[in-house]
């Protein structure tokens, strides 16, 4: 049973990592996906021709989801190729890890305005054609370090739970228009990223963490079929920890 079958979803950041594994789990489920990415070109390319060729449509943007401007216009640009847009995943973020002693102003700045500021941007720019449909689901990706901090993320962190604050408000904004707004929040999730970590570091995260294996992007992407898919009707302004028990 395809859950998303004619849905159009928009996924930032989508060109590697968990945004990679939402477009190719919500495409195998028939949504058709408009996705962003900053830089990696070739990567978007190779992404889109892999969702094209399971019989959805899909097409990448550079787009910055932390500029206002650019964000609207993405979403306008989108609103044309598609004609309308059901599922958003503020998913687009970075990391600059220090201590705050350490830590450059352009440093935090640079991080909230990408993983935080985002959020806002890409939200305000689709609000009103979910206000129009009366629906939507949006499902900003947060993390346990939004939850809990984390030593030496201290933007990082902020920025993650400000990204909580920002869905629950939302939630709360929009609920009576019927537009759901959720976060994930995934643990120690196993990408490119975290493949050039030393072997010795990642099997200490993965002894640390109850169900003894780093997660998947498949493990995320699934969570995030559920809040994007009717299944989820009910659950609105909820975080969903994803993260093998790491938070209980």
């Amino acid at each position: 049973m395809k859950l998303l079958e004619g849905k159009v979803a928009i996924i930032t950041g989508a060109s590697r990592g968990i945004g990679k594994g939402i477009a190719e789990v919500f495409a195998k489920h028939g949504a058709n996906v408009a996705f962003t990415y900053s830089s990696s070109a070739a990567s978007a390319e190779a992404l889109e021709a892999e969702l094209n060729s399971l019989g959805v449509k899909a097409k990448g943007y550079q787009s910055n989801a932390a500029d206002f401007n650019e964000a609207q216009s993405f979403v306008d640009a989108v609103l044309a190729d598609f004609g309308t847009v059901d599922i958003l995943i503020n998913n687009a973020g970075i990391t600059k890890d220090n201590l705050l002693m350490r830590m450059s102003e352009a440093d935090f700045d640079q991080v909230i305005d990408v993983n935080l500021k985002s959020v806002f941007n890409m939200t305000k720019a689709i609000q009103k054609t979910f206000l129009k449909q009366r629906a939507g689901s949006i499902i900003n990706i947060s993390s346990v370090v939004g939850v809990s901090g984390n030593a030496g993320q201290t933007n990082y962190a902020a920025s993650k739970a400000g990204a909580i604050g920002f869905t629950k408000s939302v939630a709360l904004e929009l609920g009576s228009r019927n537009i759901r707004c959720n976060a994930i929040a995934p643990g120690f999730i196993e990408t490119e990223m975290t493949a050039k970590l030393p072997e010795d570091v990642v099997k200490g995260w993965r002894d640390g963490i109850p169900l003894k294996r780093g997660g998947t992007t498949e493990d995320v992407a699934n969570a995030c079929l559920f809040l994007a898919s009717d299944m989820s009707a009910y659950v609105t302004g909820q975080v969903l920890n994803v993260c093998g028990g790491m938070l209980t």
